[in-house]
């Protein structure tokens, strides 16, 4: 199974950006797809999640201004972004949970310029 993400690249500070996260297969059976965020020299963190059911989480450093969905006819799994700070800056990744395995896509890199 594949993910590829996009949507990243240079975005004003106080614009929105999405992100998209398209996956080979399984979204439609996947316990659990994610969007996760790292910057260099820091351990890797979660921003938002989806369940099979639907059901969405989100880190409390989102504070309502990121949104998480899927498409399962396209496969695909978005994050909608708003309010963008320098703070946000970071490589998103989005993984998906499915049986026993675990899956990462290769990252798109948000720069937040102000």
């Amino acid at each position: 199974l594949r993910l590829v993400e996009s949507g990243g690249g240079s975005v004003q500070a106080g614009e929105p950006r999405r992100l998209s996260c398209e996956a080979s297969a399984y979204t439609d059976s996947a316990h659990s797809m994610a969007w996760f965020r790292q910057v260099p020299g820091k351990e890797r963190e979660r921003v938002a999640t989806i369940e099979l059911d639907g059901t969405t989480s989100y880190a409390d450093f989102v504070k309502a201004r990121f949104t998480v969905s899927k498409d399962n006819a396209k496969n695909t799994l978005y994050l909608q972004m708003s309010s963008l700070s320098g703070e946000d800056t970071a490589m998103y990744y989005c993984l998906l949970r499915w049986r026993d395995y675990t899956y990462w896509g290769q990252g798109t890199q948000v720069t937040v310029s102000s």
